[in-house]
């Protein structure tokens, strides 16, 4: 099973990731701040990350470089923020995708799929 680690301040967007992960055979670890976040990678080693940028107690361009740096998982960034020039900066802070709310599930689950895929070859991604 794998882990995936939702960072999102959001509760009904939360919800919403949880049950995508839930029902897809994925454990998911929630976290609504820089942080938390930061916690919860430590202690639960995801295998993917969901990451917001707008985090109540830093950057979430930080935290992207920052989990880049412990361990290389793959992460989604998922945001309102949809100019071109911080969807550069999620990028190459190491995000592998980057999509805008309000998004698409199925396309979200895609990626997540994709990503579990690329990045744990001999593992099935659900």
């Amino acid at each position: 099973m794998h882990a995936v680690l939702i960072v999102e301040d959001d509760p009904g967007i939360q919800d919403v990731l949880r049950f995508l992960a839930e029902a897809n055979d994925m454990q998911a670890y929630v976290a609504s701040s820089f942080e938390l976040a930061i916690q919860e990678s430590k202690v639960n080693l995801p295998d993917l990350a969901i990451v917001d940028l707008g985090l109540p107690d830093g950057d979430g361009l930080q935290l992207i470089s920052h989990l880049r740096s412990r361990r290389h998982i793959p992460v989604i960034v998922l945001s309102a923020r949809s100019l071109d020039s911080q969807r550069r900066a999620a990028i190459a802070a190491g995000a592998d995708e980057y999509m805008t709310k309000p998004f698409n599930v199925p396309e979200l689950l895609a990626k997540m799929r994709a990503l579990l895929v690329r990045h744990n070859p001999q593992s099935d991604p659900m």
